[in-house]
């Protein structure tokens, strides 16, 4: 019985040691395998972002041209009136308002290029000085009594027919405008100006690649990048006036616009080959 026994236990021993070793190669081999991914994962992470054969390249530049002439002006004025009460010196303020308008649509100006750009009414005050020891009944709680009220009115107008501005600003003046400010010159197609300055541009970049392309005896492949700068002018012609219609008429400023460019510049980077 004995011997028995420790055949058993000999046995049972024996049948554990070969499961323990395949248990700790298997681990040993997970151990290597994940080790060796995470060099490879760790490698591959050090070259994101890299061009790995990075192309070759050249770099041209075009410019383009365009000389234009502002044929919009827009000018600003103030149509300010005071009086006692608020609604007198509304229908003032209104009256000369509608002449004004009026004239301005008699000298072709459309009714959607004039706008009201802001309307306030402010109550006007005097000051007066009280004596140290008044006795004022009903008394006063402060130095200012009110007199009346002052409309103001600003109105912005663009005038489409240049040719015809100083008149027009010398008109508006004569007509009890205040504040006739801010002649501001701008071209009514700008944006189809700056497209056809820089299509002249990259045309101009184009030629300057295909002479560049020859001379080194290169193909060229595709754009890889594009890049553009320019001068967009804005026109302006300082003109501010207070006028006020006392017997007689303004002379009409003579309003030069003279001439101005819209250029661009554009770089053009291409793959050769």
């Amino acid at each position: 019985m004995k011997g028995n026994n420790n055949d058993f236990k000999c046995c049972h021993f024996c049948g554990h040691k070969p499961m323990k070793l395949i248990i700790s190669a298997l681990g040993l081999f997970l151990i290597l395998f994940f080790a060796v991914r995470i060099a490879k994962d760790i490698k591959a992470y050090d070259y994101i972002g890299r061009d790995v054969s990075s192309p070759n390249t050249i770099s041209v530049s075009g410019k383009g041209e365009i000389v234009a002439k502002a044929d919009i002006a827009t000018f600003t004025f103030n149509v300010l009136e005071e009086s006692p009460n608020v609604s007198d010196a509304q229908s003032r303020a209104a009256k000369k308002i509608n002449d004004i308008i009026q004239f301005l649509k008699n000298k072709g100006i459309e009714e959607k290029d004039i706008k009201t750009t802001n309307y306030n009414i402010y109550p006007r005050y005097n000051y007066i000085k009280l004596p140290e020891k008044s006795q004022i009944i009903p008394p006063i709680r402060d130095n200012r009594v009110l007199i009346g009220y002052e409309v103001n009115q600003g109105i912005e107008v663009k005038v489409r027919k240049i040719d015809s501005a100083g008149t027009i600003l010398s008109g508006v003046g004569n007509l009890g405008a205040s504040n006739v400010s801010g002649l501001n010159f701008s071209i009514d197609e700008e944006d189809k100006l700056r497209k056809e300055a820089r299509d002249l541009a990259i045309e101009d970049a184009r030629e300057s690649g295909k002479i560049l392309a020859r001379s080194l005896g290169v193909k060229l492949v595709r754009i890889i990048n594009f890049s553009e700068s320019g001068y967009f002018p804005i026109y302006r012609e300082k003109f501010s006036t207070d006028v006020m219609a006392v017997g007689g008429a303004t002379l009409a400023p003579e309003i030069p616009t003279g001439e101005n460019k819209i250029t661009s510049q554009v770089n053009i980077v291409y793959e050769i080959r």
